[in-house]
């Protein structure tokens, strides 16, 4: 989609269907790991057709060519992606410049390059410390066989080592710090390396994989329930609501299935059914005035935006992540939501967002700060103003490319 705004309406404020959604990008992007360091006895079935899975596939043939020349790998927008080759790098034999977009440039990558670099990576910053771009030279010699790494920061970051610590000489144990943010996600990447036959043991705040070899595996990418969230929205906003959604599973890895439980306080129920969930509109629950996206903060902006638009005051904890994804996501709200009366201001790591004073314009411009889920999770409000106009519809395709089409399948048109 090259537009550089699309205006939403939907006529009837209904919506009734079912949607395939792409597999899920979190899993896809450690799945694409998973099989580079299993020499080909790992293969993968429902890979994601998001731009940042396509970027890393492209990254990891680029890597892994046979030319000795010095490569620049340019990883784009992907925020994944560039933590992940930025372990998986060091496996390599060469050089590599590792670069991405220059908000990719702004976003922090020093714990991770230091966690490294204490068992043995030979990396450099090419412009600012402790920002890509990253001048790496495999291959890894490896001293220590235990790092430590802060927590609270970012998941990726621990994900990032563990997806190569099977083939590192001493294996790796890996000292969390602090509290861990996004707990699920590393699980997920533990769950999918065991599938892979790769074992490991987590006592504490330590994380160890000793050294060993992948076997002979297929690993299927469920849907992603990232993507589901917004048809939660759908169905909330909606005035009528019933969405069917193929592939989600109740023993989901991911995390982000804390939008089943979530939403039954916004209006939403979810049925399991043998293929699937069933999404259906019922009475709002107001009785939880407070949420914790500590475990699930992708989600954090739909949830807002839902609960601005349903004239909620409630508040949410778990936020602190936000700032350093591909916008400043608490800032990019705060500015959004303003333009229809909802406030969303921070005391003490809590955010509270007061919806007193929120009006229903004809229409209104949403901006997306290059970043997809802004526009995904604010599309849905065209369901409760009279048209919504979302400014670089593009953005989506880093994670749902088909959303738009989609959007338009349910009745929605621009």
């Amino acid at each position: 989609m090259s537009q550089k705004s699309i205006t939403l309406t939907h006529p009837t404020k209904h919506v009734s269907g079912t949607v395939q959604l792409t597999g899920s990008k979190s899993e896809s992007n450690r799945a694409l790991i998973i099989k580079a360091i299993s020499n080909g006895k790992v293969t993968i079935e429902n890979l994601s057709e998001a731009d940042d899975t396509v970027l890393l596939t492209r990254a990891l043939e680029i890597a892994n060519t046979a030319s000795e020349d010095a490569k620049i790998i340019d990883i784009g927008p992907a925020g994944t992606a560039m933590r992940f080759m930025t372990s998986y790098l060091n496996l390599i034999p060469g050089k590599f410049t590792l670069t991405g977009t220059e908000r990719m440039q702004q976003r922090p990558i020093g714990i991770l390059v230091d966690a490294l670099k204490d068992i043995g990576a030979d990396i450099h910053y090419q412009n600012k410390a402790g920002f890509p771009p990253l001048q790496i030279e495999g291959k890894i010699f490896q001293g220590k066989d235990t790092v430590k790494i802060k927590g609270d920061v970012s998941s990726q970051y621990i994900s990032s080592l563990l997806l190569i610590a099977s083939v590192l000489k001493k294996g790796l144990t890996i000292e969390i710090q602090g509290e861990l943010t996004s707990r699920p996600y590393v699980t997920m990447t533990l769950n999918m390396l065991e599938e892979a036959g790769v074992k490991h043991s987590w006592i504490d705040n330590k994380i160890t994989i000793a050294k060993q070899e992948a076997q002979e595996s297929t690993i299927y990418i469920e849907p992603d329930w990232s993507a589901a969230s917004y048809w939660y929205a759908i169905v909330a906003l909606a005035q009528e609501g019933e969405i069917r959604l193929p592939g989600l599973k109740k023993n989901s890895l991911q995390g982000d299935i804390a939008i089943a439980e979530i939403m039954e306080y916004f209006g939403v129920k979810t049925t399991f059914e043998e293929k699937g969930i069933l999404l259906q509109k019922i009475a709002i629950d107001t009785t939880k005035t407070l949420f914790d996206f500590k475990e699930c903060p992708d989600l954090a902006q739909t949830v807002v935006v839902i609960a601005a638009a349903q004239k909620r005051n409630v508040s949410f904890t778990g936020l602190e992540t936000l700032k350093i994804k591909e916008t400043d996501r608490i800032a990019a709200l705060q500015n959004e939501i303003g333009k229809f009366g909802a406030t969303l201001t921070e005391d003490n790591e809590v955010y509270h967002l007061d919806s007193t004073h929120v009006k229903e314009p004809d229409s209104i411009s949403i901006a997306t700060y290059e970043d997809h889920r802004m526009a995904m999770a604010f599309a849905p409000l065209a369901l409760v103003f009279k048209d919504i106009t979302i400014e670089e519809p593009h953005v989506v395709e880093k994670s749902y490319p088909m959303y738009w089409d989609h959007l338009t399948a349910q009745g929605f048109s621009y």
